[in-house]
Parts: C-alpha cells; sequence; structure tokens
C-alpha cells in the first residue's frame, strides 16, 4: 500500500510468506533491517531471507497516521561526549540552559575539589601541630567564602553510647522527682509517658510485669522506680553505673526505643452511622450562593431540596426524610445559616458545616469534618487534659512561669494534640456537668493560647492582642469559639469584656445552652494568656477544679498580684480586678476577698490597714503584656 500523506509508513514482510521459508529451509535465517525516515515520520521494516530468489522478498507497506493530539516526533538532540569542547555561538543548537548547568557543573566540581584538598591539608596541618587552636577557620574559592565556627566546648554534650529511659504518666509526682533528678544532674534522658503514647502501654507492661510508673532504665537492663533510683544515688552506685552507660555499649534493639516524630497511635473508630447518608447529599444537593433577606448566602441548599434528594437516593417516606434532616442538624453536619431552627422542610437556607464562614478562622478544622462518631466530651477532656500536662511537664519550668513554645512546636506532643483537637468538632458539650464545663473550658482555653502563640505569635500591640484573642478560634460542638467567647461567654456567663459595648453572644445563639450559670470569679487565676503579667499555667481536673483554682489564686497572689505599702497606706493589686471590678465587687469588698487567699504575712498587712481608722488606697499595677517565655 502507498500513501502521500505525511504519516508513519511501515513495510512488513508477508507473514504468510515468511512461514513458508522457514518451515521449508530452516537455515535461511531472516535479519530483519530497520530503516527510518524522520523527515516524513516513515519507518520501514525489512526483512531479508536466504536465497538467490529475488521474488522472494514481497512486502507489505500500511501508513499509520499519529495522532492529532500526539506531539511530532522530533530527532534526538546531538549529544557531545567531550564535555571539554567548546560552545560554539554561531551554533544553531546552543541553549543558553545547558551552558548555565555546564557551568555549575563545572564551577561545583571545582568547588568540591578544592574543599577537599583544603580539608587535607588542614588534617595534615593538625597533626603536626595540635597545640594550634582556631576558633575560626577561614578559606577562600573563587567566588566562594566559607566560614567554619567550632562549637564552644561548654556546649558540646556528653556523648551517651548507651540509653537512660523511664516510661511515665502525666501528673504523676514520682515521674516528677525523677525527670528532676535527671535535669539537675544534666543527663540526657528519653521519656515515655504512656498518656500520650498509648500504645507503649503494653510494652510497659511486658517489660516490668505492671502498669505503675515511674520504671527507668539503664539500656535494656531494668533499674526500677523512684525507690531504686534513691537506692543507687545514696549508695554511690548511680554515678558508676551513668559511666557505664558513658563508655560502655550503644543502646541495643532490646532497650525502651524513643518515641518517634509523625506516627500516630491508630485507635479504633467508628463512622457515624449518618455519614453515609451526608456522604450521598454532598454529592447530589444544588449547594450555590442564593440571595436572601437582601444579602447573598453562601454555599446554601433548601430545606426542601435535601429532603427531595433523600428521597429520590434513598427512598425513603416525606416524614423520615425530615426525620433525618433533624438528625444531620442535631448531629452538627449541616446548620440553618441564620441558627433560627434545628431543620425544617421548606426554602430554609441551611449549609454543611464545612462552608460555614467561620471555619477558616479555626485552626483544629483541618480541610475535611471529622466524621467519626462523636466520642463522649469527659473523653476528650481527660484526653486532652493529659497531653497538655506531659508537654507542661516536659517544656515549661518547674513553677509553670516560663514556656519553652519553640520546644514544643516541634514535639511529637504537641503534634497529636494537634490531631486530638478534631475531635472537637462535633462533640456534644450539653452533656458535661457545671464543673465538667468549667474545668473543661479552662483547659481548653489554656491549651488555646498555647496554640495561638505557636501558630500566629504573640500580640505585641493593642490591636494585636484584640486579633489574637477574637481571630483565633477552635470549632467545637459545631460551632466557634474564640479565647474572647471562652472567656466572657462561657466562663463569664456572656458577660460583656472590657471596653465592650456588647455581649459575645447574643439572643438566640446555640452557645448559651453550654454557658456556665453561676460566674466564680477565681476562674480568673486559672486562666493564662501567655504573658508575664497572668497566672501560672495550668490544667484541671473536673472533680477537683474549685479547690485548684483557690490553689492557683494563692499561688498568684505569692508570687506578683499583690503588693502592700504600709507607709503610703497603698495596696498594689493586678490589674485584673480594674478590667473585671464586677465579678469581685466594690474595692474595699475586693480587699476582704482576697484576705482569703493571701499568706499570712500579706494577709495581716491588709487587715492592718483595714482595721485602723485611716484611708486605704488601692492603686493598679503595669501589666507586663511580654511572652511567659
Amino acid at each position: 500500500m502507498g500513501s502521500e500523506e505525511n504519516g508513519t509508513e511501515i513495510q512488513i514482510q508477508n507473514p504468510t510468506h515468511t512461514q513458508t521459508q522457514q518451515h521449508s529451509n530452516p537455515n535461511n535465517i531472516a535479519s530483519p533491517e530497520i530503516h527510518a525516515n524522520t523527515s516524513n515520520n516513515q519507518i520501514e521494516i525489512t526483512s531479508h531471507y536466504g536465497g538467490d530468489d529475488a521474488e522472494s522478498d514481497r512486502h507489505v507497506t500500511l501508513v499509520v497516521h499519529p495522532h492529532s493530539l500526539l506531539p511530532m516526533p522530533v530527532p534526538p538532540q546531538s549529544f557531545k561526549s567531550n564535555e571539554n569542547d567548546a560552545v560554539s555561538s554561531n551554533d544553531s543548537n546552543f541553549s543558553v540552559g545547558s551552558f548555565l548547568r555546564q557551568r555549575s557543573s563545572h564551577l561545583s566540581a571545582a568547588i568540591v575539589k578544592r574543599v577537599s584538598s583544603l580539608r587535607q591539608s588542614m588534617e595534615e596541618k593538625t597533626n603536626d601541630d595540635e597545640e594550634e587552636n582556631l576558633e575560626v577557620t577561614e578559606f577562600s574559592l573563587s567566588g566562594v567564602k566559607v566560614t567554619v565556627t567550632p562549637k564552644p566546648e561548654e556546649e558540646k554534650e556528653t556523648s551517651f553510647k548507651g540509653r537512660i529511659s523511664f516510661f511515665s504518666k502525666s501528673n504523676c509526682r514520682d515521674c516528677t522527682a525523677v525527670r528532676r533528678f535527671f535535669k539537675e544532674k544534666g543527663i540526657r534522658y528519653v521519656e515515655i509517658n504512656v498518656d500520650v503514647f498509648g500504645e507503649r502501654e503494653r510494652e510497659l507492661r511486658e517489660r516490668t510485669g505492671s502498669g505503675s510508673v515511674p520504671q527507668i532504665f539503664f539500656n535494656e537492663k531494668l533499674i526500677g522506680g523512684l525507690v531504686a533510683l534513691n537506692s543507687l544515688r545514696n549508695s554511690g552506685e548511680f554515678d558508676r553505673r551513668v559511666a557505664e552507660i558513658v563508655a560502655g555499649k550503644v543502646a541495643g534493639g532490646d532497650s525502651p526505643a524513643p518515641p518517634v516524630y509523625g506516627f500516630d497511635y491508630v485507635e479504633e473508630e467508628r463512622a457515624d452511622e449518618m455519614v453515609g447518608v451526608v456522604r450521598v447529599l454532598r454529592l447530589r444537593l444544588p449547594i450555590q450562593d442564593r440571595l436572601r433577606r437582601m444579602k447573598m448566602v453562601k454555599n446554601c441548599f433548601q430545606g426542601n431540596e435535601l429532603v427531595e434528594a433523600l428521597l429520590q437516593n434513598f427512598h425513603c417516606a416525606r416524614n423520615e426524610a425530615v426525620e433525618i434532616g433533624k438528625q444531620l442538624s442535631k448531629k452538627h453536619f449541616i446548620h440553618h445559616v441564620f441558627g433560627e431552627n434545628d431543620f425544617e422542610e421548606g426554602n430554609h437556607l441551611y449549609r454543611f458545616l464545612e462552608h460555614e464562614p467561620f471555619i477558616p478562622r479555626c485552626f483544629n478544622f483541618h480541610g475535611t469534618t471529622n466524621d467519626s462518631e462523636p466520642k463522649p466530651a469527659d473523653s476528650i477532656f481527660v484526653r486532652l487534659t493529659k497531653i497538655m500536662s506531659a508537654i507542661l511537664e516536659s517544656y515549661a519550668s518547674d513553677d509553670r512561669q516560663h514556656v519553652d513554645y519553640e520546644a514544643i512546636s516541634r514535639s511529637e506532643e504537641f503534634r497529636r494534640y494537634v490531631n486530638l483537637t478534631q475531635d472537637l468538632q462535633r462533640v456534644n458539650l450539653l452533656e458535661l456537668s457545671e464543673n465538667e464545663k468549667l474545668a473543661f473550658f479552662l483547659n481548653l482555653y489554656n491549651a488555646m493560647v498555647i496554640h495561638a502563640v505557636i501558630s500566629v505569635g504573640c500580640p505585641e500591640g493593642a490591636i494585636d492582642r484584640r486579633s489574637f484573642f477574637s481571630d483565633f478560634q477552635y470549632l467545637v460542638g459545631g460551632h466557634p469559639y474564640s479565647l474572647n467567647m471562652i472567656k466572657n461567654g462561657i466562663l463569664r456567663c456572656n458577660r460583656r469584656s472590657p471596653y465592650s459595648l456588647v455581649k459575645p453572644f447574643s439572643t438566640g445563639d446555640k452557645r448559651l445552652e453550654v454557658a456556665l450559670i453561676k460566674l466564680n470569679p477565681l476562674l480568673h487565676f486559672g486562666l493564662c494568656n501567655g504573658t508575664k503579667s497572668s497566672p501560672n499555667v495550668r490544667f484541671f481536673t473536673p472533680h477537683r477544679v474549685v479547690d485548684e483554682l483557690r490553689g492557683a489564686a494563692r499561688e498568684f497572689f505569692e508570687n506578683h498580684g499583690i503588693e502592700v505599702d504600709l507607709e503610703k497606706r497603698t495596696v498594689y493589686l493586678t490589674r485584673i480586678f480594674k478590667w473585671f471590678s464586677g465579678d469581685f465587687g466594690q474595692e474595699k469588698e475586693i480587699l476582704l476577698w482576697i484576705i482569703n487567699y493571701l499568706d499570712p504575712n500579706k494577709a495581716g498587712l491588709v487587715t492592718h490597714l483595714m482595721g485602723d481608722s485611716g484611708p486605704v488606697h488601692i492603686s493598679y499595677q503595669n501589666y507586663d503584656w511580654s511572652i511567659n517565655s
């Protein structure tokens, strides 16, 4: 066959003739030849067989046209095997990019060669003169300057060939004592907190035969708990054991392994029973922007559209479809755009939770809604509290006045905390008691502050502080909560914040159902906003939250919350009392209230001032907004 079109021409030997030749004369071996004509995209394949018969070569020609969307074949670029060949400026195939890459490779090779020679010469010089101490070594290459600064001797850490590790739990006094002892000794150790790394609790039981902590290991050898550590220290055996760890064998596979960053403990999670319906509706509903009440409502659908989608895809009765819509609203998969009702059939507008306009400000929402069956609020509370307590024990000072935010941001504990906050998205907060809600939101506030400092930084001015406390939010129970909303809307029973004219939650806001019924002024000493003048950061337990708040108030007044000047008859109070005076009462009432939480010395001074007939002046301290790092 032949064709004059610009196609690919393939000439193939007649297969019937080939088979005949091969069977009749097996010694005639085919030797195919391939001829490619790239100018007209023609490929010719010809097979020649032994024999003198010219008619034995018969060909079949096929013309294959390339697809219009495929690129046209081009000849390969010429390759120069000699890298030293000069590049001519008259060469039509000259490429600036290839020239730069070639020059870059030459320069890199020269640098490597020069650095190698310099390193070799420096090593020889060091061997010849070991007493010479060069604090800074400089050497220059062509267009490159390299400066090498050795690490100071005092910053160098002792190289441990072995490993000291111990299993711990959050809020364990013995674990705190072990941790403090190792830090005072300057000994590097690996801590495995089974409240954070739940997957390691089984290993703890297998290695020790119990779940009690702390359990200390020198390499793979079990030392025991705090009592065993004190016994080694008192007998002088501890230093000898540490010396063996330093100079002994490298920790092997039998030693407890350090926690690895980036690997989650996967717990069994049950998908919400409504998630199958939700996934279908996300695909079938006409989600679009609609004009309602003189404003454009984005990413919404009508109630009757949801009902029709359920009827068409699940073949249920209309009243059943309406009931499903109510269940979706109750479980916070969908919300009324104006928060007016749970779900009703009609032209009411609804939107999915992930389409709410506040979602971009929620730092515990990572792209998709958590569709798992919501865990009980108290179990999430316990898990979050244990992780955050472990973070403070490892990355805060013993008095909790200083927090290492940079180290927290790099820790596996904080990564797991951030992932765990996704369980808050659709949690049912109404099942919590009053004290449980108090402890829950105190802890959530303090955890959010740490997260906010790491994510957006510490606010420096008044405008930054307003954004810090209002714009950093979590999605909790289907609704957004900022630091201001938690403090003033929930904990202060929906009271106005300082210098504000409106309450956090307006009438009809669903979050009012979660707000505390009675205000406890001690809450101000349980909230840490990440500044030096705020109370120390801590986390609370539901059954002891009131007693723990009293302890927090005593600690705050003992440190810097109050000063008494007898000569000037003046009491200097934290500015918290000025900002939230309505929570504490009049000035004289404030002093009477404070006496209950002062140490005997300060309480005696305040009582003396109030006992005589002279006036008592109250002044407010300057507030230090710098970060408590």
